[in-house]
């Protein structure tokens, strides 16, 4: 690699190449995407990316960070958060997620969860980033979960493990979706697969009292 120093890039390279990492990465994988392919979709040169980034794990790293930033963003906003009931918000959350299945595979399939399955050996770096991630997001359930569990008396669930299954249940539809593909139903199979999970929170709460 040459040593020369690559000239100042635009200020919006870096967010170019992001935008096409989260879109490539979901459609063909972290191994099948070459640093080539991502200079292409982003419209930049490949000095450009070494310019921004030291190497493909360090994009998948920064991919990862970029996914949960924009992902916070669009559930910070949700109408979920609007119920009085904790409950009921955790159900206006789940809710929430079943109509964000929609579109091809590569559209509602989570980035992080994609990248994980390939890479959990071979690059701690992104492996972290990725758990950072989905049990980040997954906190963020915590809060309502927890005051949900108190109003309804539930007693003997960890509102933090309960977090997590969320996330499990979510990343398994994701997997069966790519397994079965659009033309075998994957979007379907990952929407029967959340509304299993809101039954699954119905019946702990009904069986409470």
């Amino acid at each position: 690699m040459s040593n020369r120093i690559p000239p100042a890039q635009p200020a919006n390279t870096k967010a170019k190449l992001l935008d096409a990492a989260t879109r490539l990465l979901r459609e063909k994988g972290f191994s099948s995407t070459s640093v080539d392919d991502l200079c292409k979709a982003a419209g930049v040169t490949k000095g450009a990316f070494f310019h921004h980034f030291a190497s493909k794990d360090a994009l998948g790293v920064a991919a990862a960070n970029h996914w949960s930033e924009t992902t916070s963003a669009l559930f910070a906003e949700a109408r979920y958060h609007t119920p009085a009931d904790p409950l009921e918000r955790v159900f206006a959350y789940l809710d929430f997620r079943a109509a964000l299945i929609a579109g091809g595979v590569a559209d509602f399939t989570c980035l992080v969860g994609t990248m994980v399955q390939e890479v959990h050996e071979t690059s701690p770096a992104i492996r972290a980033a990725c758990d950072a991630s989905i049990t980040g997001h997954a906190e963020t359930l915590v809060p309502d979960i927890a005051a949900a569990l108190k109003a309804h008396g539930v007693e003997g669930v960890d509102p933090h493990g309960l977090a997590l299954h969320t996330q499990a249940v979510l990343q398994g539809a994701f997997i069966l979706a790519k397994a079965r593909g659009a033309d075998g139903g994957g979007s379907d199979t990952a929407r029967e697969s959340a509304a299993h999970l809101k039954r699954y929170f119905q019946l702990l709460f009904a069986t409470a009292k």
